[in-house]
């Protein structure tokens, strides 16, 4: 039972200012490739890790890279529904997005095995 519960990334560090992002979404990425279940949540400005031009941000090419394969994997997005960025360019290439609210971030993260938070 446990084993099937996820491991839940939290992300609210700002790609575009720090390269912990990109490192929560590398380790989160590693874990998935372990065939564990992950949960990857944007919270506040780490949202801006799906943002269409990603020269904007620190180590942009590594952040389309781990997209990319998160995206081939199937690997769906929760997003803070507050923190979503009316840019209309944000989340260009279509992943998965499940926009969630503070309430729902709480169960899923009551909901996890272990934790990573950045």
């Amino acid at each position: 039972m446990l084993d099937s519960l996820p491991v839940v990334v939290l992300i609210s560090t700002d790609p575009r200012a720090s390269h912990r992002a990109n490192e929560a979404m590398r380790i989160g990425l590693g874990v998935v490739a372990g065939e564990n279940a992950v949960t990857f949540v944007l919270l506040g400005p780490g949202v801006h890790l799906l943002d269409e031009d990603t020269d904007d941000l620190v180590d942009g090419d590594d952040i389309a890279r781990f997209r990319a394969n998160l995206k081939e994997l199937e690997v769906p997005f929760h997003v803070e529904a507050d923190a979503v960025p009316s840019d209309p360019a944000w989340n260009a290439e279509g992943h998965r997005v499940i926009r969630v609210t503070r309430e729902e971030i709480a169960r899923l993260v009551q909901g996890g095995r272990r934790f990573l938070v950045f």
